[in-house]
């Protein structure tokens, strides 16, 4: 395949909404086999126990499809217009990762990618496949091996074009399309991300262990949080931005330009009172098409609690004492440790 149609379908995933379109083969990332077994052995998973199903696909993306001859990894920028760690210090107030902010991104970037994937089976045939985390699929190592980005030292891709803040998708295809250079590594001296991160989910740089991750334990864990980690998860009520905010290669970022991942006024510093109220149905009804629906009310207002226990706002000592007979046993738990941590405090 020319250089001219590469050229070609760039253009058109940029017309589309990528900002930014590289290319590698499947067989690319040949270490993530033996990354992704000792991530495993470490018990760094957590919960996460789809990760060790298709473990033979998530450490080679070529078995995954054999017939696979490229993978067209695209990125698509979601740069907050503000910084997400203003929010921090309102202590009344939770704190939401910038890409839940909104509607939820698997709907926006597989749609893009399907339209590219018709774009290319029109012009030149083949087959594909469409990927945005919801396969075994390696994004991150496979976009360092396409020049997309690099694994920075938090372990997300980082892009000297888009920074940190960038949705990753990939389309798979049967066609053999001229590849890129896999991106180098510019992290350099800097700590930033590892520094910053207030639970020290990082034993060391280019490793997590999700068990500390406050996106693992506001997301992913089921059940109570470990005692030792909820005032430390402050009033992240769910996500957590830090390390991606923290990184210096944010200053060539460029604003969302898709309207959809811009923030929704009332989830930028919405009142952890009035979110602890949520049943059910007022959950569902209120994130309604948002990525954050998927936790449940339950995991989502233990979250709540957890950060109106480190607010020290005796205003919430009613509806955390409330909530201490819920009918959730996590949610109860989380509310009886909230109400003796604003008791203390007062």
């Amino acid at each position: 395949m020319s250089a001219d149609f590469k050229a070609r379908l760039i253009a058109e995933a940029e017309a589309i909404g990528f900002d930014r379109v590289r290319l590698c083969r499947p067989d690319a990332v040949g270490h993530v086999a033996a990354d992704l077994a000792g991530f495993l052995d470490k018990g760094y998973h957590g919960q996460m126990s789809w990760l060790e199903r298709r473990s033979e696909w998530r450490g080679d993306p070529s078995a995954l499809w054999p017939e696979a001859r490229t993978v067209i990894m695209l990125g698509e920028s979601y740069t907050p217009e503000h910084d997400p760690r203003e929010i921090l210090s309102q202590s009344d107030k939770g704190a939401i990762s910038v890409y839940a902010q909104n509607r939820d991104y698997h709907d926006t970037v597989k749609k893009r990618l399907k339209r590219l994937a018709r774009w290319l089976i029109a012009q030149e045939g083949g087959e594909v496949k469409v990927f945005v985390d919801t396969a075994p699929v390696p994004e991150k190592p496979l976009g360092e091996a396409s020049g997309l980005g690099w694994q920075g030292k938090h372990t997300n891709l980082v892009s000297r074009e888009l920074g940190s803040w960038f949705f990753i998708g990939s389309v798979f295809t049967t066609l053999e399309l001229p590849v890129d250079a896999p991106e180098v590594d510019h992290c350099g001296s800097c700590r930033a991300c590892l520094d910053i991160c207030p639970t020290g989910a990082f034993p060391a740089p280019y490793k997590i262990d999700a068990r500390r991750c406050i996106s693992y334990l506001t997301i992913e864990h089921h059940g109570p949080v470990d005692p030792e980690l909820r005032p430390l998860m402050g009033n992240r009520i769910y996500g957590c931005d830090d390390c991606l905010a923290a990184c210096p290669w944010n200053k060539f970022a460029v604003e969302a330009r898709e309207i959809r991942y811009h923030a929704r006024g009332d989830l930028l510093a919405p009142d952890l009172e009035e979110l602890a109220a949520l049943d059910d149905a007022g959950f569902r009804a209120f994130f309604s098409g948002s990525p954050i629906k998927r936790i449940g009310r339950d995991r989502f207002v233990r979250n709540v609690l957890y950060a109106i226990g480190n607010s020290g706002q005796p205003r919430f000592l009613p509806r955390a004492r409330a909530l201490c007979a819920d009918e959730d046993a996590t949610v109860r738990d989380a509310a009886e440790w909230a109400v003796k941590r604003l008791e203390d405090a007062g």
